[in-house]
C-alpha cells in the first residue's frame, strides 16, 4: 500500500506510556498515527489533518477543558467521516457520553481487542490493508 494512501489514526492520552502503546497497536493494524496529549490538544490536529484522519482513539479522563467524551461529541459533529473509538479504566460511558457511532473499549486493552473493535467498526474503505486481511 502506497504512503499516500495510509488511512490516519489520531491516538489522544495524557498517559505517555498509554499513548504510545496505543499508536503502536494502530500502527500494527496498518495506520499512520498522530498523537495529542489532551482533547484540547487533539481539536488542533485535527483543525489541521481532518481530511486525512479516519480514526479517533481517545482516552477519557485527560487535562483541559475537553475531556474523551467532549472530544468524541466534537468530532462526530465536525468530522462526521473520522470513526471514533473510546477508551477508559475507569469511566463507563452514561446515556448521552457518546456518539451514537462510537465504540468503547475498557482499559487495560490489548491490540487482540482493539484490531477486533476496529474491524468491527470500520466499513471496508477505512480499513488499512493489514487489519483489512486479518480474520
Amino acid at each position: 500500500m502506497e504512503t499516500s494512501t495510509v488511512p490516519y489514526a489520531l491516538a489522544v492520552d495524557d498517559e505517555v506510556i498509554i499513548r504510545m502503546d496505543a499508536t503502536q497497536i494502530l500502527e500494527d493494524a496498518g495506520f499512520r498515527c498522530l498523537d495529542a496529549e489532551s482533547g484540547d490538544a487533539a481539536i488542533e490536529v485535527l483543525s489541521a489533518k481532518w481530511e486525512q484522519v479516519v480514526l479517533l482513539f481517545t482516552d477519557v479522563e485527560m487535562p483541559g477543558a475537553t475531556d474523551g467524551f467532549a472530544l468524541a461529541r466534537h468530532v462526530a459533529e465536525h468530522w462526521p467521516h473520522i470513526e471514533i473509538v473510546v477508551s477508559s479504566g475507569r469511566l463507563s460511558p452514561a446515556d448521552g457520553d457518546l456518539p451514537p457511532k462510537a465504540a468503547f473499549i475498557s482499559k487495560p486493552f490489548s491490540a487482540d481487542i482493539v484490531h477486533s473493535e476496529l474491524r468491527r467498526l470500520l466499513p471496508d474503505g477505512k480499513r488499512p490493508e493489514p487489519l483489512a486481511k486479518a480474520v
